[in-house]
């Protein structure tokens, strides 16, 4: 008896999904090997032998090595983003956002350690294509917590430009933070999570005073003298 052939779209299917597999196991091997090494030193080669292919079929995935770099930035900011804008709950309550948003970020370090270890390494790394994305990332980043900032009736009445600001340096902490974290004991995470949990109090705490008609002058209080 003659095996019956599958449907031509089952056939289409596991060639999708074939490559889809293929795909994945060659980000994942470069993140493997980013573990210790810059992006800059490893080679297309390496990171083939690792996922277990031919070099040749690294060119049916990525134009190059940089091609692979850029998804990985994507994926490595992709979800940043959402869970910490999911962690910004309460509006009316300030000290709840910044120890969930602390939260999060300590989470998802642990979840996507590779992730975030490239990402802070790389921010600084020597491929400038790579540099950029991480930089334009970072700036999204900023632009859509400057945004979230206005609801905070504390920053309603805050400039555009001087929610911008505020948000730099809460990115700024964020990402500082992440990597600290990628490679610290449990005992040292703590600690980290713990500063940067008082950085961004005291930078929330200094923006109380800050008055956007006069950017140069903090807001004068006779009880502080």
């Amino acid at each position: 008896m003659s095996r019956r052939r599958r449907p031509e779209s089952e056939q289409r299917l596991s060639r999708a999904e074939s490559k889809a597999l293929t795909h994945r196991a060659l980000l994942s091997a470069a993140l493997r090997l980013l573990a210790h090494n810059s992006f800059d030193s490893i080679s297309l080669r390496e990171v083939t032998k690792k996922a277990g292919i031919s070099p040749t079929a690294f060119y049916r995935h990525f134009d190059d090595m940089e091609a692979l770099g850029l998804e990985l930035v994507d994926e490595s900011f992709g979800s940043l983003r959402a869970s910490v804008r999911a962690a910004r709950t309460d509006q009316s309550i300030y000290d709840d956002a910044i120890r969930g948003s602390i939260a999060v970020v300590a989470q998802h370090v642990n979840d996507h350690t590779d992730h975030m270890r490239f990402m802070s390494r790389e921010r600084h790394g020597g491929i400038r294509r790579i540099r950029q994305a991480i930089r334009r990332e970072l700036r999204l980043f900023a632009d859509e917590l400057a945004i979230d900032l206005a609801s905070f009736p504390v920053h309603s009445k805050f400039s555009t430009e001087d929610r911008r600001m505020m948000a730099d340096l809460i990115v700024g902490t964020i990402v500082t933070l992440s990597g600290e974290l990628t490679d610290a004991t449990e005992a040292e995470g703590e600690e980290l999570v713990a500063r940067a949990t008082q950085q961004l109090r005291l930078i929330t705490l200094g923006a109380t005073r800050w008055r956007s008609d006069q950017p140069n002058r903090l807001a004068y209080d006779p009880a502080d003298r």
